[in-house]
Parts: structure tokens; sequence; C-alpha cells
């Protein structure tokens, strides 16, 4: 496949999500680090290109060695207890100047309308302020944090007028007090607070870490929250920002954040493929199942004919008409993945004879992988068993092994139900395969 044609294909298929991320709520984390890279413009230009789409966007950026940097030019060094900056006066004002300084790089990158860059002939608005109100965090373990705070209300109205007048909004972490007192603030934890309260419906974490590996060493592309908490309880040898980052993640989605985003920002255009195609290139964290099985709706009726109509060509599948298959739809279970219908099968029961027929088992070519074929089976048989069905049987003509690797056996004409003896089609003369339930 050139690569004219890889481009055509990558944009009818961005296209569903072009649309549906029009309006809707994205808070961006990016550290320090991020910050500091020679390709921080390109980062930047990429969140004006989706603010372009129509993305509302609040970008929620850290410093930590920025003020490090500050730290060490002065002669000072950086305090820590159990990971969190112990901010004294001296370091406060190395917080205020690294805030300040990244602020002030992000709205000239934002600025920028060059011909040779992606801001061409795009105006975009920037928007800071004093949305966040903090409270000291305290002593805490006979340790005084000093100018260490934590979040103590978001200004979401000002926030939310800012974003529906179509300006990005820039957060640092630095949060002021009624009494006038400026606290040095975690920046993950207040993407997170600021995600929540806007009721955001993504969450993205620009990571500098590689994704979170499983097993065989493969990149966790989908986590519920469940699953996310049940590898907390195992040794999976994440580093410690990638654990936090899950952490968070999970916390964010308990509280009705759509779907959080972790997306290593090393990959030029990681974002991109994240959010505009439907695999990605991170590991997405939710509460509910990114790809389920469940019971085929009418609104599944064009997935499904996608699946079945090139196996009815090739005559591994009989050719059901729309109108026969807008009658079954009931019938058919589907997978579907954000969307898209990457795989069915049909049970038609026959209940005098406590049988079911196994049929349009179908699995989207690029989705062939993973057992889905054998798991959308078990899902089947299991529906057989509660219609209290003894027995499922299935015709074909090409896919003998599969079935009998999967429990089926061979079997006569005589051992389908009475009612299905009468429809056999000879001319296909496909084989009959039976299996208890």
């Amino acid at each position: 496949m050139d690569g004219e044609t890889r481009f055509v294909n990558w944009f009818r298929d961005a296209a569903p999500y072009i649309q549906a991320h029009r309006g809707r709520t994205f808070v961006i984390y990016f550290s320090g680090e991020a910050v500091a890279d020679t390709n921080f413009s390109q980062t930047i230009h990429d969140f004006a290109v989706l603010n372009s789409l129509g993305i509302r966007l609040v970008l929620v950026h850290g410093m930590r060695p920025q003020i490090k940097q500050r730290l060490e030019a002065a002669g000072l060094e950086s305090s820590y207890h159990k990971g969190i900056r112990v901010t004294d006066s001296a370091s406060l004002q190395c917080v205020k100047e690294a805030a300040g300084t990244i602020r002030v790089e992000i709205e000239a990158l934002l600025s920028m309308g060059l011909s040779n860059s992606p801001l061409t002939g795009i105006r975009t608005r920037v928007c800071t302020g004093n949305f966040i109100t903090a409270k000291p965090l305290g002593v805490r373990d006979g340790i005084d944090f000093c100018h260490t705070g934590e979040i103590r209300r978001i200004d979401c109205q000002s926030i939310g007028e800012k974003l529906d007048h179509n300006n990005i909004i820039v957060v640092s972490p630095i949060g002021n007090s009624p009494t006038g007192e400026v606290f040095n603030l975690s920046a993950e934890s207040l993407s997170v607070r600021i995600a929540v309260e806007l009721v955001a419906d993504k969450l993205i974490f620009l990571t500098e870490e590689a994704m979170p590996l499983g097993q065989p060493d493969k990149p966790i592309r989908q986590l519920t929250t469940i699953e996310a908490k049940g590898i907390f309880c195992r040794d999976h040898g994440f580093d410690e920002i990638t654990q936090r980052h899950l952490e968070l993640a999970v916390e964010a989605c308990e509280a009705e954040v759509g779907r959080v985003h972790l997306i290593n920002r090393a990959s030029d255009g990681a974002i991109f493929e994240e959010l505009f195609s439907r695999d990605g290139v991170g590991t997405l964290v939710s509460s509910t199942p990114f790809e389920v099985m469940r019971t085929a709706t009418l609104q599944d009726l064009a997935g499904i004919l996608d699946l079945i109509t090139p196996l009815e060509k090739q005559g591994v599948l009989v050719k059901r008409g729309r109108e026969v298959l807008e009658t079954e739809i009931g019938r058919f279970t589907v997978i579907d993945r954000d969307g898209l219908i990457i795989g069915c099968a049909a049970l038609y029961p026959f209940n005098t004879d406590q049988a079911g027929e196994l049929g349009c088992i179908a699995i989207h070519d690029e989705y062939a992988g993973a057992a889905r074929g054998t798991s959308l089976l078990e899902y089947v048989e299991k529906s057989a068993r509660s219609l209290a069905l003894n027995q499922m049987f299935v015709l074909t003509t090409q896919a003998t092994h599969w079935f009998r690797e999967r429990g089926f056996e061979l079997a006569g004409i005589d051992s389908l139900p009475t009612e299905k003896q009468g429809l056999y089609n000879f001319s296909r003369n496909s084989k009959v395969l039976c299996k208890k339930v």
C-alpha cells in the first residue's frame, strides 16, 4: 500500500472521531521535561490543531526540571518528602519564575502564524487566570511543607465560559489563597481535579515513560478500572510514575471522567494516532470496556452486513437479504469495538428439539487474532444454555476443523431438527457438526 492510499484510508477512518470529538472537553497534562524538549513547539502545534477541530482544551503543565534548574542556579537544594516538594520561601520564588516563563513560552508558540507551521491561518486564543484556589498542605510526618499546597476550589464557571469562546486554557500548577498567599501544587493531581470538576470527556497524560507492558511484553492498550486495580494488586514491575498515572486514571474514571489516555509523547504525532484511530498507540483506561460483546440492535445492521457480505460472495455463508437480517437482528450477538462491529454470530433456536443453530459467525480481518472467534462462540453457547437448549449445531463448507477444535463433532443430516432437515441445501453439501451445551 503506497503512502497516498494509507493517508486516504487513515483520513476516512479518522472522520468519525473528528466528528465525535468536536465540542468535547479534553484536559491534557504534560511534564516539565516536555516543555524543555527541543520538539516542544511541535507538541504545542498539535494542541492548536486539536483546538482548530473544535476540541475544548485545558492544558496543565508540569515544571519540576525548570524549578530544579533555578534552585541550582541559586545554590539551593530541592527538598522532597514522600515524593512531594517542600516549598520554602526561596523555593517559591523559583516556582513562580518557572511558571511565568512556561506560560509565556506556551502563549508565544500558540501565537505563531508562520507559513511553514501548522498554525498558518489559524487564530488561536490562549487564556490563563487565577482559576485555582489553594490551601497549605501543612505539616505531615513532622515536615512543614511551607508553600506546598493542595487544591481548595476550581473556578469551573470561568474556565467553561472561556472554553465556550474557543479559548485554549493554560493552567500552571499554582494556586492562590483568599489571604493572598501562593502555593505550589502537583500538576498531575491538578489535571485530575480539573477534569473531574469539568466532567471532561477525556483526561490525557502525555508521559515520559514507555507504555505499561502486559503479557507477553506487549503494550497494554485498554484497561477497565477494575482491571487496573487488579494490576495494582500484582507485581507488574511498573515504574513509580507509571503506577502513579494509572492510579490517577482510575481515580478520574471513578469520578465520571469519560476516558483517560496515557500516551508516550516521544512518538511524533502520537496524540493524533491515539485520538483519531480505533486502536490507538497509548493505554486507555475507562470505567466500561472498550470492546464489548452484546446483543445486536438495528443500529448494528450496517456493521453486520460489512462483515458477512464478503463471506456471502465467497460462498462461505448463505446469502441473507437486508430485510431478513432486520427481522432476525435479535438473534445476533456482536463484538462492538468502540462503535465498530468487528464480530458477529447468530443463534436460531429450535425449541421443540431443544437445539440451536449457530450461523453467520464472522470476525473482522483486522481483528482476527486474540481468540475473538472462540470468545464469541463461548458467549453464544452461554446464551443457548440460558434458553434451555441442550445442543448446538452448525452447517459449514470451509470451517470444519475450526469447529472440531472447539468441541463440535461431525454428524449426519438426520441429527438435525426435523424442520431444519427439510431446509437442508444439498447443492451446498455443507458439513453438519454438533455439540452438547
